[in-house]
């Protein structure tokens, strides 16, 4: 039983990764740290929300990009905080 509740905090981990509105222009893309790029094809883009802002010279839209990028990654922590947690139980 323990086995199976850190199993599924792994994987409410790694959904926190993604946002349910996904990416600007993109909204089926909803994982935040990586992302095919919209001109690139297939080539991945690291932090694609932030990044594709910045490189088209949309500050304010980046600058908003970076609080959902940080509000991910503290959803993100936290689950990763709870599956340590139960870890330490086994």
């Amino acid at each position: 039983a323990k086995l199976k509740r850190l199993n599924e905090a792994i994987y409410r981990a790694e959904r926190a990764l993604t946002r349910a509105e996904g990416l600007p222009g993109r909204d089926w893309y909803k994982y935040q740290l990586a992302a095919p790029g919209k001109y690139t094809g297939y080539g991945a883009k690291t932090l694609p929300g932030v990044r594709e802002a910045l490189e088209a010279g949309q500050v304010e839209e980046a600058r908003q990009q970076l609080l959902v990028l940080g509000e991910t990654l503290a959803a993100y922590a936290e689950a990763i905080r709870g599956a340590t947690k139960l870890l330490s139980e086994l």
